[in-house]
């Protein structure tokens, strides 16, 4: 199951970090945050990513995607319409 999060402050990255370590891919959309917060989340994920394995691929401008180690990786292509999602 691919989780899709819009934190609304930089506390909510706790939830990206649980399901990431559950083992689920998830869609960050930081649309909803302010530059210097939305950075914050980005290199809290890096260092998520550096420390358990994975990967983070930018979708769009404020939307990443971060896939856990050990899963089939799911091509950016192959995810449903993600415009509601930058909206």
């Amino acid at each position: 199951m691919i989780r899709t999060l819009s934190p609304k402050d930089y506390n909510e990255v706790l939830h990206i970090g649980h399901f990431f370590r559950k083992g689920d891919p998830v869609i960050m959309d930081l649309t909803q945050l302010s530059d210097d917060v939305a950075r914050q989340v980005v290199d809290f994920c890096a260092g998520l990513i550096c420390g358990r394995g994975g990967e983070m691929e930018r979708l769009d401008k404020q939307l990443f995607l971060l896939q856990p180690p050990a899963k089939p990786r799911i091509a950016a292509a192959h995810i449903p319409d993600l415009a509601h999602l930058a909206g």
